[in-house]
């Protein structure tokens, strides 16, 4: 099965003189949690996800507006072909640790995106389904989701312990902070 098979064809877009509002925009109305930079001949100099939006603001105090997508965007994209095998283009996902891979056409130009969302998706339902195993699926999402350095990340709270802390504690028997 080729990328071209399962890719979004219909990408948004931003540039890099842009400000983090322009691609936090696109997300919004797009549904989207990345948005490929391009240059003036569409080929892709670089990626922004919600997460570097989000980081961006918050580590600089600043708003999406005052911050130029071009200090934030990751610059060493890893992209695929539109003619590749689902596979390759798989085992890129894993090696770079990424959910989406642009996709370019012989010239470098931009033409669609994957996303590990298109992969699964297609696996249960669609064209892919007799080719796809759902354990290259998960070891697909394991091999992204692995910390870089090797170790587990903390854990975050369960909902099991969700609701456990002070502020819940404090909540639930009426007691303003400070008061015993």
């Amino acid at each position: 099965m080729r990328v071209q098979e399962l890719m979004t064809k219909e990408v948004q877009t931003c540039q890099p003189h842009h400000t983090l509002a322009e691609p936090a925009r696109l997300m919004w109305e797009c549904d989207c949690g990345v948005v490929p930079v391009v240059d003036d001949a569409r080929r892709v100099v670089g990626m922004v996800t919600d997460r570097d939006i989000c980081m961006a603001t918050y580590t600089q105090g600043k708003p999406p507006s005052a911050i130029p997508v071009q200090s934030v965007m990751a610059k060493n994209v890893v992209s695929c072909r539109v003619d590749e095998d689902l596979a390759s283009a798989e085992q890129k996902m894993q090696k770079a640790q990424v959910r989406r891979l642009p996709v370019v056409d012989q010239d470098g130009v931009l033409v669609g995106i994957l996303s590990l969302n298109d992969i699964a998706r297609s696996a249960v339902d669609g064209p892919a389904r007799a080719r796809l195993s759902s354990n290259e699926v998960a070891a697909t999402l394991a091999a992204i989701s692995t910390p870089r350095d090797g170790r587990r990340a903390p854990a975050a709270a369960s909902a099991s312990t969700a609701g456990t802390g002070r502020a819940a504690r404090i909540h639930a028997s009426g007691a303003a902070e400070g008061q015993a």
